[in-house]
């Protein structure tokens, strides 16, 4: 049972870290579509909250799926050069 447990918890926080990955990129979308400074800057604090969960997650990796991480750290890198790029626009 306590081996259960531990699988439950970890797809708990990957789905945490997924949502939060997804609420980054949406909210980077519509700073970037808006360019209202609220906005970016929002999205700003939303992408450091996800790549600060994804770093947590690493640091305790339990088995956790390599190529999950991998596809995490390139969405994350993706939104954030499309905000900068909105950033350098302004």
């Amino acid at each position: 049972m306590k081996q259960r447990d531990i699988g439950q918890n970890e797809y708990d926080e990957l789905k945490q870290i997924e949502l939060a990955i997804q609420s980054a990129e949406h909210m980077v979308g519509q700073a970037t579509r808006s360019m209202d400074e609220e906005q970016l800057e929002a999205a700003t604090n939303a992408l450091q909250d996800a790549r600060n969960q994804l770093k947590k997650a690493t640091a305790f990796e339990a088995g956790f799926d390599q190529h999950f991480f991998e596809m995490s750290e390139e969405l994350l890198a993706k939104a954030d050069h499309q905000l900068k790029e909105a950033k350098d626009k302004e």
